[in-house]
């Protein structure tokens, strides 16, 4: 893995061709629209860490469909609570009008 835009932009190392060029993986990148703002602009859309765990537990899921283990299902439970973790703190900030702002 490879950080392209620090804590937005990475790519990804293919499995088997190593030396080719890997998946980008781009996240929403905002910042404030100005100097002390809790106001946002969009410097690049992308996806949420919400949007890979979801894509990460589904693959989990069929591939442990397919070869169940123990560990699969360990791993699925933690990416499932590391969602609800999200969920609720999303959920927390826009109870307390502060979803989308550069606030605590």
């Amino acid at each position: 893995m490879k950080n392209l835009v620090a804590g937005h932009t990475y790519e990804l190392s293919n499995f088997e061709k190593k030396d080719e060029k890997g998946q980008v993986l781009q996240f929403i990148h905002k910042e404030p629209i100005e100097e002390g703002s809790t106001e946002l602009k969009t410097i690049s859309d992308g996806t949420t860490n919400e949007e890979v765990l979801e894509a990460l537990i589904n693959r989990m899921n069929f591939l442990n469909g397919k070869f169940p283990c123990r560990e699969n299902s360990i791993v699925i439970t933690h990416l499932e609570t590391a969602l609800l973790w999200l969920e609720k703190r999303t959920n927390d900030r826009i109870k307390r009008n502060v979803e989308g702002k550069n606030e605590k």
